[in-house]
Parts: C-alpha cells; sequence; structure tokens
C-alpha cells in the first residue's frame, strides 16, 4: 500500500477531509456536464425553431431523433423563452388577403355549403410522408387558402399572390410547395393582385368545387 494512504489512515480526520474534497469535486464535474448537455439541447432546439419559421415543435415534427428527456428539455425551453417574451394579437390576414378570403367563401358556399374555405393552413397539418426529411421541409409551410371537402380533406390549395410575393427565396419555396401538393394529389391555383377579377374568381371555384 502506498505510503501516502497509510499516512492518511493514520489520521482519519484528514482522510474524511480528502474524501469529501472528492466527492464534491465530483458532484460539481457531473453538474457542469450535465449544464453543458442542456445547454446544448437547448442551442440545438433554437437553431431548430430558426429553420423551421418559429415552430415551437419543430425538433420533434422535423423527425428529430428526440428521447422523452431530449423532448422534456425541448418544452422546457420553450416555456423559458414564452415566459420571458411579450405577445400580441394581430390579424391572421392582411387587408387584401382579407378581401379574397370573403369573396372566395362567399363563391365556395354558393356553389356548395359543404365545402368550406380555411385559411393560413401548414402543409403539416394536411400532408403526410414516410420520408422525415422530406416532411419536415414542408411541415411548417403555409397555404394562404384551402378548399376544404365535406369530409374534411384539402382538395385545392389557392395562393394570393400580391404585388411584393416574388421576391427573395419566393419562388424556391413556392416550387416545394408545389412539388408536394401535386404528389398528393392536390391542386394548386394561384389569384395573382390586380389581375383576377371577381368573375375570374367565381370562375375558378366554379370549375374547383363540385355543384351541390
Amino acid at each position: 500500500m502506498p505510503v501516502e494512504i497509510l499516512a492518511l489512515i493514520d489520521k482519519p480526520l484528514l482522510l474524511i477531509a480528502v474524501l469529501a474534497v472528492g466527492a464534491a469535486l465530483g458532484i460539481a464535474v457531473e453538474r457542469l456536464t450535465e449544464g453543458q448537455k442542456r445547454a446544448e439541447r437547448r442551442a440545438y432546439w433554437q437553431g431548430r425553431n430558426r429553420g423551421k419559421r418559429g415552430d415551437p415543435f419543430a425538433a420533434i415534427k422535423g423527425g428529430a431523433k428526440t428521447g422523452p428527456a431530449d423532448a422534456g428539455a425541448i418544452a422546457t425551453g420553450q416555456l423559458a423563452c414564452v415566459m420571458g417574451a411579450e405577445f400580441r394579437a394581430r390579424p391572421l390576414l392582411n387587408r387584401p388577403e382579407a378581401k379574397l378570403f370573403k369573396a372566395l367563401d362567399a363563391a365556395v358556399i354558393a356553389r356548395n355549403p359543404g365545402w368550406q374555405v380555411m385559411a393560413q393552413v401548414s402543409l403539416g397539418e394536411f400532408l403526410a410522408s414516410p420520408d422525415k426529411d422530406a416532411y419536415g421541409a414542408v411541415n411548417a409551410k403555409r397555404i394562404d387558402f384551402a378548399l376544404m371537402t365535406p369530409d374534411s380533406r384539402v382538395a385545392h390549395a389557392i395562393e394570393y399572390q400580391g404585388s411584393g410575393h416574388h421576391q427573395g427565396t419566393a419562388a424556391a419555396r413556392d416550387a416545394v410547395k408545389k412539388e408536394a401538393l401535386r404528389k398528393a394529389g392536390i391542386g394548386y391555383h394561384e389569384v395573382v393582385a390586380g389581375h383576377t377579377t371577381a368573375g375570374e374568381l367565381r370562375r375558378l371555384v366554379e370549375k374547383l368545387v363540385p355543384g351541390e
């Protein structure tokens, strides 16, 4: 047995002190490691949210492999973020969109009261895919208006192209939505600001929605 250990045995109080210091250091290291892991999970969650346009469950819906502990950490991080922020209500649609919604809704009801118009619907709510990456690519993307059948299925998507729509990466985002909708057998149609008349909108509805 090493001389140092024998010396400690001869001095029990010193031995107890050494063991106590060792235990404290071990606990400190464990807590530091756990804190680093929590920080990494929080950073991961924040990064996923930035890539999912603020979807609060992006890390889970997007197909990331998370266990109960990770999901709990994500929820805890989200709650802390929300508790420290301010919120205010705002309109779901801007004025041109609201005007189009009213005209579209009236035309659909007149054509077939069993159909409904939904606004600002996430593709992830009515599309499904076994490919988690592909689903994650469309999950948080939205369509302006959805024409829903009496059995609650989206049959057509209608996008309102305002004056400032085709800017930045809008064309690329639209291409992603169009392809996903095409593969699901859902129609995609555009209403262009300043070009689509009330009569053209009614004729579009008559084409898409079967009569009562």
